[in-house]
């Protein structure tokens, strides 16, 4: 524009200009000028959108995913991980995935190290509420954006959004599915083996089960043995522990067990083997839809656990992460093709869900659980790939009729 307008000075003084000497060296002088100011306007503007650019490049910096651990749920590093290289491969970006291991100094310095980065977006799974409230905090001072992926962290500022199960309804799939068969014992004895407590998740899927069960003993038709979390989800044993425990203190009177996830069901399965007990006999719980699980569900150890599918959550979580990069805010016209979810609000100071909008309140991108027995696993997990039968049908359980039926 500053060139069109020069351009048209220079004619205007020229065609109004004489044949004297005078008239020649006043154009001369006109034309010099105007050479001098053209230049100068144009490397100006060539700087200007220059780093304009380089401003742009780097605001729209590679995206970090922090996981937590392999050991509380082998979930992290054999799905979460392939998705979200799957997804940001696809995009053609930079980025990177980082595990934790179980140290949330280690976490913490990963997080350092993606804003030093110059990460545009954080996708953060926390190993407890109080460092992973730490690490969107010092995120969000340094401008970058933190997506809370799976685990949502109470006590913070809170993220741009949340991505994650409706984790009340995982908890109410469990006993919805479990009910039935608790009721035919008749009487029964229930125990509640929670996640860890520094996972605001294991207060939501506990919500879900215990308005059952709460009902339940209100009636006189169940009775509650105990209700504990375990720590750290068990990563290191611990519900073993907790549940021979609970099976000492009540002379073996346990007749089923909401287990949060499959790792602790597995737990329990050991510690009621251990007791004596029969766990074909007992309704189990789980979460996950871990190889494991569903080996437990076949040999009859377990009696379902819950589908989260994982492609749908990493993926619908990279596409928000993209979508963050490139200036929205993580959860308006954000899609997957072929997966479905709702956006409510979940609130920051207590971690419960909530109404959108108003102050302390994050977008909860909630995706739908499905529950899983094995009448239906090769309708669910098998029809949609996330496991295999060969992987399932592997030593004990490839010699039961699930896997004679299906392999």
């Amino acid at each position: 524009m500053w060139l069109a307008m020069m351009l048209a000075l220079v004619l205007v003084v020229a065609a109004c200009s004489s044949d004297s000497d005078d008239d020649t060296t006043t154009t001369a002088a006109s034309g010099e000028t105007t050479e001098t100011t053209v230049a100068a306007a144009t490397e100006t503007t060539v700087a200007a959108a220059t780093e304009t650019t380089v401003a742009s490049d780097m605001e729209a910096g590679p995206i970090w995913v922090l996981l937590p651990d392999s050991a509380t749920s082998p979930r992290w590093e054999t799905d979460d991980r392939r998705f979200f290289e799957e997804a940001f491969t696809e995009a053609g970006i930079e980025f990177s995935v980082v595990n934790a291991e179980g140290d949330a100094q280690t976490q913490q310095a990963q997080a350092e190290q993606a804003i030093n980065a110059g990460a545009s977006v954080i996708v953060l799974t926390s190993l407890d509420t109080g460092s992973g409230a730490a690490i969107i905090d010092l995120a969000k001072a340094e401008g970058v954006a933190v997506i809370e992926y799976d685990r949502f962290n109470t006590g913070s500022s809170g993220g741009a959004v949340y991505v994650s199960f409706d984790n009340v309804a995982v908890g109410a799939t469990m006993a919805e599915v479990l009910t039935p068969d608790i009721d035919a014992i008749g009487d029964a004895r229930v125990v509640m083996l929670n996640g860890g407590e520094e996972d605001n998740n294991a207060f939501l899927f506990r919500d879900g089960y215990f308005l059952t069960v709460e009902e339940k003993v209100a009636a006189g038709d169940w009775t509650l043995v105990d209700d504990q979390f375990v720590p750290g989800w068990g990563g290191g044993g611990e519900g073993v522990g907790i549940m021979d425990g609970i099976l000492v203190a009540s002379d073996n009177g346990v007749d089923a067990v909401f287990a949060a996830n499959d790792n602790l069901a597995q737990q329990a399965i050991t510690s009621l083997l251990s007791a004596g007990l029969d766990p074909t006999t007992i309704p189990i719980s789980g979460q996950d839809a871990s190889v494991a699980g569903f080996q437990n569900i076949v040999l009859g150890l377990q009696t379902m656990t819950v589908y989260k599918p994982i492609e749908a959550e990493a993926k619908i979580a990279a596409a928000a992460a993209l979508n963050l990069r490139d200036g929205g805010d993580g959860s308006t016209g954000v899609s997957v093709p072929g997966f479905e979810f709702t956006i409510i609000g979940i609130d920051s100071a207590t971690g419960k869900p909530a109404a959108l909008g108003g102050d302390g309140i994050v977008p909860y991108v909630a995706l739908v659980p499905i529950g899983v027995t094995v009448d239906n696993i090769t309708d669910t997990v098998i029809a949609d790939g996330f496991r295999t039968v060969e992987e399932i049908c592997v030593g004990d359980a490839a010699e039961t009729a699930w896997c004679a039926d299906n392999s």
